[in-house]
């Protein structure tokens, strides 16, 4: 299903302000939303040669076909290596093929590419647009780079930067842009979303990935969606989805789980992971800080009666938790993983990072239980 289904509204004000139109927006959000979806979709609008009604592009113009072959004249998407798409519409897949491990950043050289691309006449007199996804994978060099040219706005270029967490942008950077808030959908708009794109989808199933993915449909497909289909035409768990198994399996276990053996465990499942070709190591490690932090959150709810915000199917669970939870250690631990989700990008020691999460949440069913008041 289309992500413009999701935004609705805001598409039509993107499309209402065509005509005075910034040089430089800056997409902001959630992760898993559908920014980057959104941006490409209202970048091919306005190279399109005969958009329709609504706005969204013909599909069949000579504009639509090169944008769709990922050779269009006017368009350049700046984006991590890592990241790249494999059409090589991405600065990266060149590296991504070869010999060293593909750059988790923007890089200042492909900035710097912007160039020529920048300073030379569009095609039949159109327009220009480059986006940028996600704008805070930019070092400070890199940021800087880019700052020249948003500073000195050139006539019928448009910028889209495209962001996760925009506080991580240089305040120069926010400076140049005219922000857009891209929202959270409502809950049953991306319940309807979610269903048409995992198909077998049932409304309670629906629901329930998207409160364990905060509201985000994007985020909530990758969960619900099975992974690829193996030996024997069985079709596996996603990758992603068995990374929060897993954890779950440890995490529910309370005052009965045993730290060192929780960790090896999971440390097993992220380096299996990562010789899949998944989202193992660091990007993993991540991840399952993200989910305890939701976890802790809705047994932080629990201890204070109160209705569970994500993990609707462990409700029962999580209850019985927060009866042993001694809620001084929680909001210890809380804070503990709140320093830790930086560290997590690069941890040295992805087996001493795990044990000692593991040993932290374990002393929370430790202590003397006391009720939130």
């Amino acid at each position: 299903m289309s992500v413009l289904s999701l935004h609705q509204p805001l598409w039509e004000k993107l499309q209402a302000r065509r005509s005075q139109l910034p040089h430089a927006l800056l997409l902001h959000g959630q992760q898993g939303l559908g920014k980057l979806e959104l941006a490409r979709a209202f970048a091919a609008s306005l190279l399109c040669d005969r958009p329709q009604p609504d706005g969204q592009a013909c599909g069949d113009c000579p504009a639509c076909h090169w944008l769709a072959q990922g050779n269009h004249p006017d368009f350049r998407l700046l984006q991590p290596a890592a990241l790249a798409e494999d059409d090589g519409e991405g600065e990266g897949s060149a590296a991504a093929s070869g010999s060293k491990k593909p750059s988790q950043q923007i890089t200042i050289d492909q900035v710097r590419g912007l160039d020529d691309f920048l300073h030379v006449g569009t095609h039949r007199q159109g327009l220009r647009v480059v986006i940028v996804c996600p704008a805070e994978a930019m070092n400070r060099n890199t940021a800087n780079a880019l700052l020249k040219t948003l500073e000195e706005p050139l006539a019928a270029t448009h910028f889209l930067l495209v962001s996760h967490e925009p506080d991580r942008l240089l305040p120069t950077i926010r400076s140049r842009c005219q922000a857009v808030a891209v929202a959270t959908p409502e809950r049953q708009t991306g319940v309807r979303w979610l269903e048409g794109a995992v198909p077998g989808l049932s409304d309670e199933d629906a629901a329930r990935w998207l409160a364990l993915a905060g509201g985000a449909p994007l985020l909530a497909a990758d969960l619900a969606a099975p992974g690829e289909e193996g030996r024997g035409g069985k079709v596996t768990k996603s990758r992603s989805l068995t990374l929060l198994a897993d954890l779950n399996a440890q995490l529910i276990q309370g005052s009965k789980m045993n730290p060192l053996s929780a960790a090896a465990a999971l440390d097993k499942t992220l380096k299996a992971d990562k010789e899949e070709g998944g989202r193992g190591g660091p990007g993993g490690l991540k991840l399952l800080v993200i989910w305890w932090q939701k976890w802790l959150v809705d047994l932080t709810l629990c201890s204070a009666g109160t209705p569970v915000r994500y993990f609707l199917g462990e409700t029962t669970a999580l209850r019985q938790l927060s009866e042993q939870a001694d809620t001084e250690e929680l909001f210890k631990f809380n804070r503990l993983l709140a320093k830790y989700k930086a560290l997590s990008e690069h941890p040295l020691n992805t087996r001493l990072f795990l044990e000692e999460l593991f040993s932290g949440y374990a002393a929370i069913f430790q202590g003397r239980p006391r009720r939130l008041s």
